[in-house]
């Protein structure tokens, strides 16, 4: 599938530092990785489109346009995936509701979630894939891991056997109870009869009254979630010859909101490495979680705030944005009217004084800008900096200097394009 229209990056002329995070696993010098790794591999799990883009998805999605951006100024090759899910259980709940189509509601919210994500400038993936577009790949891979030892049929549906990797839950800080209290919470089915684990997920679903279905080896059915995401990484980041890459790892990143490191990435990372003998990524990245009303927003708690909504409402999309980026990424903080409200007059405010024919000196600002990006994407900060900049122009009683370079800086690195 199309991705949504491509955002030219205006050209620093500035060495920006080692891009250095805080992942949830693996390395932390993103530069470094992509030295050693050209190019830069990125797979972010995209929507199950079953409604459209709230704050939570904008937010997760920001974080990781700030990865590209950064990565892409500082000379190195990004190649970006994202998927679509576009059969599971929620989206064929929401149309059976709705007395409509899976497909129909599928495409009319991933129309609304590119919509969404062209209007926040939010770099596209070199492919955006829907699932039912690869389904020959996945059941391929699945009879990979088949060959490969790690299935069993029950009933009509057949597992993937995750007990060679168990003790990776000690690496993320879950002990065996949580994963299951987790893992049944997050589409999981852990009290399920016959299974070797009770954490053992599915990864082929034999075919249910009602739902679509596929021919495979396995029988009629349609595949799990977590190895669509093992497909379609390997196959759209590293090609035809995903079996055979020499590399330490397959990919670069896997990315996401905190609410997939458990069982989602936890689970693809094991059936990637049951596919390959190897890692799956170098490093596994996320964002935190954007609450409302005192609770993470969510569809299940019916919180939400959308994208849509607010552009409908009049909302600045360059509001959006710096709202969101006003927040450390890997924290889970609130939404409030009063964060748009004082968004809304930053923003009003950098416009003012990138209209000035003539401002204060930007070069020290956007080196600032560009050193506390590389901290963490520590945008709090770069958003202050950017404050001090706007402070300096209004108070100078003889500015000399273009604001060309720090709008160029603002919408290169920050994606806030006045």
């Amino acid at each position: 599938m199309r991705a949504w229209p491509t955002v030219d990056l205006p050209k620093l002329d500035i060495t920006l530092p080692d891009l250095r995070v805080h992942p949830t696993l693996g390395e932390e010098n993103l530069s470094a990785i992509a030295r050693s790794n050209n190019p830069f591999t990125m797979y972010v799990c995209g929507i199950t489109p079953y409604d459209a883009t709230h704050l939570g998805h904008a937010a997760t999605y920001l974080t990781f346009d700030l990865i590209n951006r950064y990565l892409t100024n500082s000379g190195h090759q990004v190649r970006f995936v994202e998927n679509v899910t576009d059969i599971d259980e929620p989206l064929f709940a929401r149309a059976d509701r709705d007395k409509t189509s899976w497909e129909s509601l599928g495409s009319t919210q991933t129309a609304l979630f590119v919509d969404d994500m062209t209007a926040l400038r939010i770099l596209p993936p070199e492919y955006f894939v829907p699932v039912t577009e690869v389904m020959d790949g996945i059941v391929d891979a699945i009879n990979l891991l088949n060959t490969n030892g790690f299935t069993y049929r029950l009933d009509n549906d057949l597992y993937f056997d995750v007990s060679s990797f168990i003790q990776r839950l000690d690496d993320l800080g879950i002990d065996f109870e949580k994963a299951i209290t987790i893992f049944a919470e997050r589409g999981g089915d852990p009290e399920r009869s016959g299974k070797r684990s009770r954490l053992d997920s599915i990864l082929w679903v034999g075919h249910r009254s009602g739902e679509p279905a596929w021919e495979s080896p396995f029988g009629l059915g349609r595949p799990g979630w977590h190895i669509e995401c093992v497909y379609i990484a390997l196959r759209f980041l590293l090609g035809e010859s995903w079996r055979s890459q020499p590399s330490k790892s397959a990919i670069s990143l896997q990315g996401g909101g905190s609410d997939l490191i458990f069982p989602h990435h936890f689970m693809t990372a094991a059936q990637a490495e049951a596919l390959l003998n190897k890692p799956f990524a170098a490093t596994y990245f996320h964002a935190g979680m954007i609450g409302y009303q005192g609770e993470k927003m969510s569809k299940s708690r019916g919180n939400l705030v959308f994208v849509s909504q607010l552009r409908g409402a009049g909302v600045d999309p360059m509001a959006i944005r710096y709202a969101l980026l006003s927040g450390k990424y890997s924290a889970n903080r609130e939404w409030t009217d009063q964060l748009l409200h004082n968004s809304v007059t930053a923003v009003a405010r950098i416009r003012e004084n990138l209209a000035r024919e003539r401002t204060a000196d930007p070069a020290t600002y956007v080196i600032e800008m560009g050193r506390a990006l590389s901290d963490d994407l520590d945008t709090p900060a770069a958003l202050k900096i950017i404050e001090e900049w706007c402070l300096a122009t209004e108070n100078s009683t003889n500015p000399v200097h273009s604001p060309g370079l720090i709008s160029r800086a603002m919408d290169s690195l920050l994606g806030l394009a006045f």
